[in-house]
């Protein structure tokens, strides 16, 4: 497989993975494609043309050094410029993977949040409530990240040769798609320690439980009944609104799972007596990336893994 094939069959799988289904995805680029359609000429120089296609703009091919066969791939759950000079060390390295995103993947990560909509009214949210409220959230991830130096890992990989890819929402659907299947296939989750149980059975998590990092109860207690559980935050880019939650407790929904929380979103969950579980930042993303690779795998690609990743392979 060469780079471009590679990141298609992300993308692939992603879309197969997507709370919206393929149908709601293909709605989605369909109302890029009449929003561009519609800007003056001029606007549409600066329009991404990646986005008529790619429906997570926080996963990107961020350099192509060579396109050749890949044979031997390095991946983290962050790439920096530390993690390139480590791969110039190991050699025979032809591709590079972070899960973060970087450069035009970073830049645009607030664009991936309206799946959060989408995941939201799936669980009973209004949608027009769960719009409203995340419109404002959106705008402030879209500003937290301007400042960023979107370019510096990114430079690096160019200047040292390397291919570079960034497999962000790409892979956290994969790993929302399976929490959520596991958590629904189990009758018994009664009480919140029921779901603990579940989620330390996963080796990711039980792996960074050894470390401290595993999952946790954070709003909540062990004997406190889950009620409707909600995979609300594991994918569509980062933390939505804190003023959800309410929201959440008006559609029912009795706990929710998550990779992580602020305290200011900690602080509205309890108001609204809403079970917040945390499975883990790192080894959840581990899980959705360890997904991807396994196919990798099977078509005869070596992974070495790297920053954090937790790889754990199901073949």
């Amino acid at each position: 497989m060469k780079v471009q094939e590679i990141f298609n069959l992300a993308i692939k799988k992603a879309i197969e993975s997507d709370f919206r289904g393929k149908g709601g995805v293909e709605r989605f680029l369909e109302r890029k494609r009449k929003l561009y359609e519609r800007l003056p000429e001029e606007e549409k120089k600066d329009f991404d043309l990646e986005a008529l296609e790619n429906p997570y703009l926080d996963s990107r091919i961020l350099n192509l050094a060579e396109d050749k066969e890949i044979k031997r791939v390095l991946v983290g759950i962050d790439i920096e410029p530390a993690e390139i000079l480590l791969a110039k060390e190991i050699g025979g390295v032809d591709l590079i993977i972070s899960h973060h995103p970087l450069g035009k993947g970073l830049a645009y990560l607030s664009d991936v949040m309206e799946l959060q909509c989408d995941v939201l009214a799936h669980y009973g949210v209004p949608i027009n409530v769960a719009e409203g409220l995340m419109k404002e959230r959106i705008s402030e991830v879209a500003r937290g990240v301007n400042a960023a130096n979107h370019q510096r890992t990114v430079d690096v990989a160019k200047l040292l040769g390397f291919n570079l890819i960034c497999l962000h929402t790409a892979c956290d659907n994969l790993a929302a798609k399976f929490l959520k299947d596991k958590v629904e296939k189990e009758d018994s989750l009664m009480r919140l320690e029921d779901l603990l149980s579940l989620l330390k059975e996963i080796p990711e998590y039980k792996e960074a439980m050894k470390i401290g990092a595993g999952p946790k109860i954070y709003v909540g207690d062990k004997e406190n009944r889950c009620g409707k559980i909600a995979i609300t935050e594991i994918t569509g880019g980062t933390e939505g609104s804190p003023k959800l939650y309410e929201k959440m407790a008006i559609a029912g929904i009795g706990t929710t799972l998550g990779m992580h929380i602020s305290e200011k979103h900690k602080e509205e969950a309890e108001k609204a007596n809403v079970n917040v579980v945390i499975a883990g930042h790192i080894s959840s993303d581990s899980l959705g990336v360890n997904l991807f690779l396994d196919e990798l795998e099977k078509r005869g690609i070596e992974i070495i893994p790297c920053s954090g990743l937790i790889r754990v392979s199901r073949l």
